[in-house]
């Protein structure tokens, strides 16, 4: 008896050793079921052959990142839409939100990781469904906060072909300029026209894909890490800050809380820059509203800036604060700043995109489904 019960717990635990190495190389495929509703949102100016920024500040949902295919079927609902309104031209420049393309570390991945309410839990199945790569990018992880770290660096290879694939795919199939919102990758550069990752820290980064789907310059890393990033990503200098030529105009990127700090518009501005893109993010659902809680990143407040905690809604902030009043410390005659919307687990998501040009500011509004903004050159 003794003997049958030692063979049997090693039995058992093979078992469930076998059980569970099966269940990590599932994946099983899933119906896609999203909701592709847009409205052309403000549509500022006339069509006068010097092209147009376009906004798309999508709806976005877990099941939207379940593969690749999904996000591309969605993103191409919104710029169908545009088209039919006769919104793309060869001068349109496209700007999509911040973190659009961070969460392709989902795809392909299984149920439980968009069955989970929380994003916690969803990045704990994401852990559990790759043992050995996990432990691997663990080793050579950086940052305080190791498992989002190393569960980043162990997919980023493969998201960083899928960005290039759906983003500079799209930017060719539509004849744009695609400013492909923002990934989280290890060291990321343009190398031979293809995005590529090293072993570096995690950056917040953007890419601007040109109309023949090929990158436009290196990858736009963020200067200024707010402090939900702050754990995993690095921040780049504010040297790295450039400006890429497109057929509207000299184009400069900077990433959501970059565009609240004067340092990132004058090194734009010492390039000539005509053109200002903001890709943003606000966590959280009614935030727009919400008293301000000052600047938090590691940076501090600015010296002209002398608004209080508490002063103003985080709106009123961003409308004082960010692109709208900064614009004209640069030579660019329009910039537009484009949030997300819609429900990443528990994260939630705010904030009406901001169109800045000759008119002054005019604000995207609160409406179901994706918009679309635009601004005629």
């Amino acid at each position: 008896m003794r003997r049958s019960l030692r063979l049997l717990f090693p039995a058992l635990f093979l078992a469930l050793l076998l059980a569970y190495a099966a269940w990590t190389q599932s994946r099983p495929h899933s119906h896609y079921l999203s909701d592709l509703r847009s409205e052309v949102g403000p549509n500022l100016g006339t069509p006068s052959g010097k092209g147009n920024l376009l906004g798309i500040q999508p709806a976005l949902y877990n099941v939207d990142y379940r593969s690749v295919g999904n996000l591309q079927r969605k993103l191409s609902a919104y710029l169908d839409k545009a088209h039919s309104e006769g919104l793309l031209t060869p001068r349109t420049v496209v700007i999509l939100p911040e973190h659009i393309g961070t969460w392709l570390v989902a795809a392909g991945e299984k149920p439980q990781v968009f069955a989970a309410h929380q994003i916690d839990q969803a990045m704990l199945w994401l852990a559990l469904s790759h043992p050995l790569d996990l432990t691997a990018a663990l080793l050579t992880g950086h940052g305080p906060q190791r498992l989002y770290d190393a569960l980043f660096r162990m997919k980023a290879k493969q998201m960083a072909r899928d960005y290039q694939q759906l983003f500079g795919g799209l930017a060719k199939r539509y004849g744009v300029t695609l400013v492909a919102g923002s990934i989280l990758l290890p060291d990321p550069h343009v190398r031979d026209g293809v995005l590529q990752v090293g072993s570096g820290p995690l950056y917040n980064a953007s890419q601007v894909f040109a109309a023949d789907g090929s990158a436009l310059g290196q990858p736009q890393r963020k200067v200024y890490p707010i402090p939900e990033e702050a754990g995993f990503t690095a921040a780049a200098p504010e040297t790295e800050l450039h400006v890429v030529t497109t057929p509207a105009g000299r184009l400069g990127v900077l990433i959501c809380a970059d565009s609240w700090y004067p340092a990132g518009y004058q090194q734009l501005a010492s390039q000539q820059v005509d053109l200002l893109a903001v890709p943003a993010f606000l966590t959280g659902n009614q935030h727009w509203s919400q008293p301000w809680g000052g600047y938090t990143t590691f940076a501090g407040t600015p010296a002209d800036v002398t608004s209080q905690p508490g002063q103003l809604s985080e709106g009123e902030a961003w409308q004082r604060h960010s692109l709208p009043t900064r614009l004209a410390s640069t030579q660019a005659h329009a910039g537009m700043t484009v949030f997300m919307r819609g429900q990443l687990w528990n994260l939630g998501s705010d904030g009406h995109s901001m169109v800045v040009g000759v008119d002054g500011l005019t604000l995207a509004s609160e409406a179901p489904g994706g918009q679309l903004i635009n601004l005629w050159l």
